[in-house]
């Protein structure tokens, strides 16, 4: 074992891994708090570079730019209510709050520490239970997956706050625009209106910069009155005792966030609004949520960055990717001729062990990168707003024509800003829309497809301990917010009698 840990080292530590790894984390962190510029984006654009390089190094480098990037989405999405990532969409439901009342310092501190802490758990998590929860994604087929995504859509109560009637509105809107194009078992056409373009669905960017980017600019060119601006930088830095009091909330974001992102095809964006959820449910104080508490948003960065480590189980253990993200990593170590999975723990097992000590690495370089960023590109947030804001646009339209390159994504982006604009006057949250957009087709293809398999037996959804498991999740978690509603409505009622 020593001399196969000597050997890893030998490997890893050499000047050009150290700086692969430290310029993937600084060139992922700034795509990611680019509206518009995905993080699979910054890791394909990364690819082409490693196939001259060692394979340790190629990979590192691309782990780097995808650590970065779950962070850097949190940058704009607190400054600006522009997330980089369509996981930090969920941080911006607390961090832009914060920013308008002038903590944005605090928010950003906080952003960090939580993605830091997450980032370190995961790899931990990585290292010892790869095997272990490899083997439990596995064990998900199509009904478990459905049972699994019922539960995810819970979130939905817990982010509407006290508005559910219009928070299960906005969801009803993003399951009905989630299902625009070809129908996956038929390949008939579903809302498309004869528009050949709709016939791929709507694009997740276009719609993620249109819902949260554009009515914060139309809002503020409406104004008659303009807000006073306040210093990107303003207020105090997060205390010791503000990381402590959250902590609880960190470490369990990172459990929900290690366990969604072991199981393929799930993502950041599920597990920081269920993070983020959960933290609200068991707050002393949930109505503070969505109006600038710090909690939400550890909260929603611990689910987020937990993902990064936990995605590469599946990968590394069974050859699976686990996301898009690791797809292009996936392909990264085909070209250097490694094929992941059980085998190459038996034949490149220094390999292995010399990733993961970079992955360690990168937890370091991520709190020294996040440090830096907070001081320049937070300083985005100090220009003017009439000057600023025309700037964002530019980017968000940039952003989401690059996605394919089509002037549709960008009409799409408007639209979805004035759907935006018009969710925000009538008070309409925009969070369930979001998440029944991500969920609505993984719910419906995981659904039929478990129907097909059954021939029509929906005993099918109730075939493993797996799916009883989260039936029973869902019905606990229904139960456990309709009984706080009650409560909430009847100690009023006490109060005035």
């Amino acid at each position: 074992m020593w001399d196969v840990i000597t050997n890893a080292f030998a490997l890893f530590a050499t000047v050009e891994n150290a700086v692969a790894l430290f310029i993937g984390v600084v060139f992922g962190t700034t795509m990611g708090a680019i509206p518009g510029m995905t993080t699979p984006m910054g890791v394909a654009l990364a690819l082409p570079f490693t196939f001259t390089m060692q394979p340790v190094t190629g990979i590192l480098l691309l782990l780097g730019v995808y650590k970065g990037g779950l962070y850097g989405g949190s940058i704009t999405a607190i400054l600006i209510n522009a997330p980089g990532t369509p996981a930090a969409s969920c941080t911006a439901l607390d961090g832009y709050p914060l920013s308008k009342k002038g903590e944005a310092r605090r928010a950003l501190d906080m952003a960090l520490y939580a993605s830091c802490t997450a980032d370190f758990i995961s790899n931990l998590s990585l290292i010892l239970f790869a095997g272990i929860l490899a083997g439990f994604a596995l064990r998900f087929g199509s009904p478990e997956f459905f049972t699994l995504i019922v539960f995810a859509l819970t979130i939905i109560a817990g982010v509407s706050g006290d508005m559910l009637l219009k928070g299960l509105a906005s969801a009803c809107l993003g399951l009905i625009l989630s299902v625009v194009g070809l129908d996956l078992v038929y390949g008939t056409n579903r809302f498309i209106f004869g528009q050949v373009e709709l016939m791929s669905g709507l694009n997740f960017i276009p719609v993620l910069i249109g819902l949260f980017a554009l009515p914060e600019i139309i809002a503020f060119f409406a104004r008659r009155e303009r807000a006073l601006e306040h210093s990107s930088l303003a207020g105090k830095h997060a205390t010791f005792a503000d990381y402590r009091k959250s902590l609880k909330t960190i470490i369990r974001g990172s459990f929900i966030g290690v366990v969604l992102g072991a199981i393929p095809g799930i993502g950041g964006a599920p597990s920081a609004f269920l993070s983020y959820s959960e933290a609200r449910r068991t707050s002393k104080t949930p109505g503070n949520f969505g109006k600038g508490e710090l909690e939400g948003v550890a909260a929603a960065e611990s689910g987020n960055n937990r993902v990064a480590g936990a995605t590469l189980i599946p990968l590394l253990a069974l050859g699976v990717p686990g996301d898009i993200i690791t797809a292009i990593i996936l392909g990264a170590f085909m070209i250097h001729g490694l094929r992941p999975g059980p085998l190459m723990f038996q034949e490149n097992i220094n390999l292995i062990y010399a990733l993961f000590m970079g992955i360690m690495l990168s937890s370091a370089y991520l709190c020294i990168v996040g440090k830096l960023s907070i001081r320049a590109i937070a300083r985005i947030a100090d220009v003017p707003h009439k000057i600023l804001f025309p700037v964002v646009l530019i980017l968000c339209v940039f952003g989401a024509y690059a996605i394919n390159n089509t002037i549709f994504d960008v009409l799409v982006m408007m639209v979805m800003g004035l759907v935006g604009y018009g969710m925000r006057l009538l008070g309409i949250p925009a969070a369930p829309f979001l998440i029944a957009f991500i969920l609505g087709p993984l719910l419906e293809d995981n659904f039929r497809q478990s129907l097909l398999l059954s021939r029509g037996d929906f005993s099918i959804f109730f075939r493993s301990g797996i799916c009883i498991f989260f039936w029973g999740l869902t019905a606990l978690t229904v139960g456990l917010m309709t009984w706080q509603r009650l409560k909430g409505r009847v100690t009023p009622a006490l109060s005035e009698g």
